[in-house]
């Protein structure tokens, strides 16, 4: 009788893009569906990994001799080509490589996804800076680190835009918010795994092999393995549809359909009514300059400007940042992969209040919060303060994070979601890459407490863009966002 009540209540012979659109917002919280998001995020740990290895493997570079500790200094150049010898072989140049690489994934590729689909964009992506790390944690040089770091944070950054809209256009709008929370849980789960085998491996040298290439290698495998697990996961049955493709979009949704069915043992609810989505061939980006995008963009650069410098300027800068204060390679190690268990506990919180609580408001709460242990942190030397600022920084950080992806995946429509949303998340890539020999000077010239006024300054920046600009999205359809 399920199957006879769903064809009554849809007409199966033509859909179209809103039928698409609001048959999948009437599915319920299943297991079908939480393990697609699962399958999804299981991508999105090996790029965070590859993500956050950067400032657990840094002091291992240092170690090796393979990047300088110490910040290019125009006093000290002999000339100008020196100046730039000393610039690219610092700590900061191989933060600024895997940005710079971000920053071109995200703007430049961007409109891959939206032309090729997610599912393709999301495979070969992953692929690509696998293989590209495989391939640095062979050299040598700061600058062959540095160029193979760049090549890989290509793939990654166009690998994060297409996961959020991905997750946003497969999941039904009542659970948006959990869904991305869940993915960014499992993604943050790398965290302290990563952190943890670098304070056993970036000490040591392993079979004479150095500490922090085992580390590279060890996410560079575990992708591959991840690549061959994903491999049947469904296209975005909303990205067909807007292409036209509704016949391809109602066989995956049929499926998806018929196994809740079969989980829930329940028939589905009747689909809302909804305004029909116009099928588009050409996607025009020029319409994130028009309303009622034009605000919502602007709102995003500010905060994407902003935010990455408080965001990294911790989670890139943590292990330097303690030992700028005194502590040992090993125990600044130590105390970092400790910080690193709130990484995904932020986002398994979020799971609670995801969809009770408008994005907006989470994200200016966590953010007031970042600046708080933020300053705090910067005066702590024992370990309970430390630990205590440490985790709280962390919990919020990774809390803010899965909101805003969550939040701007939701304000852009499905024809142009993953190009909007690239361009948006590049500037914070585009800032990172500064960001990393700021902060660099700062720690040398001014000390921890100059980089925490640094990065609480632009934190506040963010919180007065979103909270004067951001429109409000818990658990509205995407379809009417985009009206």
């Amino acid at each position: 009788m399920g199957a006879v009540a769903d064809a009554a209540a849809v007409p199966r012979t033509e859909p179209d893009a809103g039928t698409i659109s609001a048959r999948l917002d009437r599915i319920p919280a299943s297991r079908p569906v939480w393990r697609v998001v699962v399958l999804i995020s299981l991508g999105l740990f090996f790029e965070l990994y590859d993500l956050f290895l950067t400032g657990y493997v840094t002091p291992g570079l240092v170690k090796a001799g393979i990047l300088s500790a110490k910040a290019a200094s125009v006093s000290e150049a002999t000339s100008v080509w020196n100046f730039f010898e000393l610039l690219f072989s610092g700590r900061a140049s191989f933060i600024a490589a895997l940005f710079s690489g971000l920053f071109l994934g995200t703007l430049c590729c961007g409109f891959l996804a939206d032309r090729f689909g997610r599912k393709a964009v999301f495979t070969y992506s992953l692929l690509w800076y696998s293989a590209a790390n495989a391939v640095m944690a062979f050299q040598s040089t700061a600058f062959d680190v540095n160029l193979w770091r760049f090549i890989a944070g290509i793939g990654i950054g166009v690998e994060i835009v297409t996961i959020g809209s991905y997750i946003t256009e497969l999941v039904p709008k009542h659970m948006r918010g959990r869904a991305s929370a869940l993915s960014q849980a499992i993604g943050f789960l790398s965290v302290p795994t990563v952190a943890f085998l670098s304070y056993l491996l970036v000490p040591m040298a392993p079979l004479g092999f150095d500490g922090w290439r085992w580390v590279v290698l060890i996410g560079a495998g575990g992708a591959l393995v991840i690549w061959w697990v994903r491999r049947r996961l469904p296209e975005s049955p909303r990205w067909l549809a807007m292409k036209g493709r509704v016949a391809e979009a109602d066989v995956i949704l049929s499926r998806l359909e018929e196994k809740v069915r079969k989980e829930t043992g329940k028939d589905l609810p009747p689909p809302e009514p909804q305004q029909v989505a116009p099928v588009v061939k050409d996607e025009r980006f020029g319409d994130i300059w028009k309303p009622p995008y034009r605000q919502r963009t602007i709102m995003m650069l500010l905060f994407h400007v902003f935010q990455t410098v408080a965001y990294y300027g911790f989670a890139n800068w943590v292990p330097s940042l303690l030992i700028k204060q005194g502590i040992t390679v090993t125990a600044s190690l130590g105390y970092t992969s400790i910080i690193a268990i709130a990484a995904p506990v932020g986002p398994l919180l979020g799971m609670i209040i995801a969809d009770r609580y408008e994005r907006k408001t989470v994200i200016l709460a966590m953010a007031g919060i970042i600046v708080v242990a933020g300053l705090a942190f910067s005066q702590q030397t024992g370990m309970a303060g430390i630990l205590a600022a440490g985790l709280t920084i962390t919990l919020a950080a990774n809390t803010l994070s899965y909101t805003y992806h969550a939040y701007q995946a939701e304000l852009y429509p499905t024809r142009i979601r993953a190009r909007a949303v690239g361009f948006v998340y590049s500037w914070s890539r585009f800032s990172a890459i500064f960001t990393a020999f700021v902060l660099e000077y700062l720690l040398n010239h001014a000390g921890v407490t100059g980089v925490f006024l640094f990065t609480s300054t632009c934190m506040v920046i963010t919180m007065l863009a979103v909270g004067l600009l951001g429109p409000r999205t818990t658990d509205v359809a995407l379809e009417k966002l985009s009206q």
